[in-house]
Order: structure tokens, then sequence, then C-alpha cells
């Protein structure tokens, strides 16, 4: 089984505080840990976990944490193909509530892999399975390559200006980033999964019929949701791959995506 992710790598700081300061406030934080995740980064981590080998393409920026970033990725087991780019590498502050809410604040541009840059886009080819979060029209083209293509709906106007069949297109029904409306690609995606957190998700098949999965309750909540939904689309990533029928898949991701509730951050662990 080989799998991929062809996307961007956020380093991510993590700082646990009683609660988010409220304007003109200071809070002091009670923890702090750092570690890469990101839509790429994160889903290339849990694939390697789970399958024994991952490979991510991606762009990272030139600086202390775009190369720290890319030694500890392939220390937590992923192939990384990198171009670095003359720029700062971008940062997520995640502040964690005592609720065990995320708080998200992202600094520095996306940095996308390109079909220019000098990386082994015709192995996508020999792949099983490739999730999809950035790049450019020729990168989506080179991903396409791998038998099954999923893929976020953060990023649907790039799908649409690349033309190409996405086999699955999942994204959050709460976030209007990733709101997708039948008709914005063609081909329709073979399925677009709407994810809804606690409450399960919708999916939704190329004939236009929409279904409910059902969410899967976490063995323990100790942790916090960082992560839940990278995992989700990893393991969906992962199951299709494998020819899972989309029912079993979902059931599958939704299952990953509650283990995520136990650990601090998106990974187990060590």
């Amino acid at each position: 089984m080989r799998v991929a992710v062809v996307g961007h790598v956020e380093w991510v700081e993590f700082l646990r505080l009683e609660r988010v300061p409220r304007a003109g406030e200071i809070v002091h934080a009670e923890a702090r840990f750092a570690l890469p995740g990101g839509g790429g980064g994160v889903p290339a981590v849990r694939l390697a976990e789970w399958t024994g080998a991952c490979t991510i393409f991606t762009a990272l920026g030139d600086d202390e944490l775009g190369h720290r970033a890319h030694t500890e990725l392939r220390q937590r087991g992923v192939t990384v193909h990198a171009v670095f780019r003359p720029v700062p590498q971008r940062r997520a502050i995640t502040f964690i509530d005592r609720d065990r809410e995320r708080t998200i604040t992202v600094v520095g541009e996306r940095l996308s892999p390109h079909a220019a840059d000098p990386l082994p886009w015709a192995d996508l080819a020999a792949h099983d399975a490739v999730f999809l979060t950035a790049g450019d029209e020729g990168a989506v083209r080179a991903a396409r390559r791998a038998r099954v293509l999923v893929a976020t709906s953060r990023i649907v106007p790039l799908l649409a200006r690349a033309g190409v069949e996405i086999d699955a297109l999942v994204g959050s029904s709460a976030d209007p980033a990733e709101h997708y409306v039948a008709g914005q690609l063609r081909p329709e995606p073979g399925v677009v999964v709407r994810t809804a957190s606690a409450s399960g998700g919708t999916y939704t098949l190329a004939d236009g019929s929409t279904h409910h999965y059902a969410p899967v309750p976490p063995a323990s909540t100790a942790g916090d949701a960082f992560g839940a939904g990278d995992a989700f689309a990893a393991a969906l990533t992962l199951a299709l791959g494998t020819g899972a029928p989309i029912a079993d898949a979902l059931a599958t991701a939704a299952a990953r995506g509650a283990e995520v509730l136990a650990y601090d951050g998106p990974y187990p662990p060590p």
C-alpha cells in the first residue's frame, strides 16, 4: 500500500492556558510545545504511523523552522520531498483552553509545492492513494496519477482550474472556507464528505443522493481536538485506497478522528 500527501506544512506552537485572552488581557500559558503540523503535515505523519511509510510533496520556508519541520517529519517516519522557498516558514499559534478547545492564529503565507519544482512527481503514478491540500494546477494533475485522489474542499477553486476528477472531497460543514456547492467541480467528485464533529456528518454521492454517517464516541477526551479533522481525512484516504466501500471508509475515518481527542496535539504520545 503506497500513500502520499501533496500539500502544505505549518510549524505549530501550542500554548495551554486557562482561557483565550480577552482584548487587552494578559493570560499566562501553563504549558508549551511545538511540532510540524498543518493540513498536509498531520495526515502525512498519521499515514506513516498506520502504514509504515508515507511520502509528502511540499514546500517549506528556508529558515530555522522550515528545516526543523523537515527534520522532524522525517523523524516521525515521513519521506519528505520538499523545496525550500526564500521566505519564512508558515507558523500557527494554537491556544488550548481548559475546555480543550483550540483557537488558532496562522502567521505567514501557505507554501505550496508546484509542478515546476524539482520533485519526483512521476512517482505519484505508482501510489494507491494521495491526499491533496495545496499545490498549483500542475501539482493537482500530478496527484491525479494516483489510483485514488482525495482532496480538501478548501481548495475547490484550484481543483476547478485543474479540471481533474476527484474521488472524494472532504471538508467541515462548519467552516465557510470549506463549503462546496454541487456544480463547482466538473466532473462532480465521486463523493463529497461534510464532517460535523460529534454529530458525525454527511456524504453526497455523484448521483446527488445524500446520506448520514454516525459519529464514533471517543474513548477519552483528555486531550484536544487539534488534528482530528486531518486524521479523519488521512484515514478516509487510506481506506478508499484499499478499496473499502464508502460507508466502511467513513466509519474508519470517524474512529481515527475520535482517537485524537485523547492526545495533546495531533499525534499519539511516543
